[in-house]
Formats: structure tokens, sequence, C-alpha cells
């Protein structure tokens, strides 16, 4: 029964005896590369033109062709004589008609916007984020990430006994 109680006893003693050791060494870097990183910029601008856009939707009205008709009629009657008269008065009709039709589609309505469109232009360029350093530790490579080179990496050491 004492056997059992002895050895528990021996080990907890030996875990309350156990030390460490803790200590830094400063190792020389052996090379010191710069890490670059891609970074793409999106500028926005505007790409902007005027545009011609008709209020009411529809520019096909015939009552300005029609008025237009009857005046162009109206005037190529009065001016012909004797069989010259008809030849007049179509010809008037018509283009009465294609001058109303004209004058009623441009003024329907329809008016100058300008029209923008939003577009971006892409810039990459490389930068600059840091330094990889190495260094050799007992046969061991060690690297330290920095902002800038460094000539030394502080190592800290921890030994447990």
């Amino acid at each position: 029964m004492k056997k059992l109680f002895i050895i528990p006893l021996l080990f907890s003693a030996t875990l309350l005896n156990a030390e460490s050791l803790h200590y830094s060494e400063t190792v020389n870097v052996i090379s010191s590369e710069p890490i670059y990183k891609t970074i793409t910029t999106r500028t926005p601008y505007q790409e902007c033109w005027d545009e011609e856009v008709s209020q009411n939707g529809s520019n096909e009205s015939p009552i300005g062709a029609l008025i237009g008709g009857v005046a162009g009629g109206i005037l190529g009657n009065q001016v012909g004589g004797g069989s010259g008269k008809t030849a007049a008065t179509v010809g008037g009709a018509i283009v009465g008609t294609l001058v109303g039709k004209n004058l009623s589609e441009k003024g329907s309505g329809s008016s100058i916007q300008r029209r923008c469109v939003t577009k971006y232009e892409e810039k990459s360029a490389e930068k600059l984020v840091g330094y990889k350093n190495i260094g050799e530790y007992k046969g061991k490579t060690i690297t330290k990430y920095s902002d800038r080179p460094l000539s030394t990496i502080q190592v800290e050491i921890s030994v447990n006994y």
C-alpha cells in the first residue's frame, strides 16, 4: 500500500521541480526580398451626349399634313391658270402636305435632352507591401516579414527541463 502512495508523490515532486529557461539571440539576415502586390484602381467618369426626344411618343400626326395639303392646294389653285391650274393645284397640295407633315413633326413636343452614362477607367500598379527577411539559426531557415529590410532578426528561445 505504501508503494501506491509513494509513486504518485514522487511523480508530482518531479513535475514541481521542472524549470524553464527563456533567452533571445540575434541572427544576421542573409537576404531581404521586397514583396509587391498588384493594386487595381477604378476611376469613374461620365460620357455625355445630346439626344432629341419626342414628348408625345408618336410624331405621325395627320393633322399637319392635311392642313398643309389644303393650304398648298389653295395656293396652287391661285397661281395656275387654264389647263395648268389643275397641275398647280395638285403640285401645291403635294408640296403643302410634305411641308405640313415636316412642320408638325418638329413642333410635336420634341426636345433635346442631355444623356450621360458612367464608365470606369481601370489602372493597375505594383505596390511595395513589405519585405521578406531571411536568416539562418542552427541549420534552420527563419523568415520574418517587415515593412523595411532588416539587418538582424531577434529569436526568442525557450528551454523546458
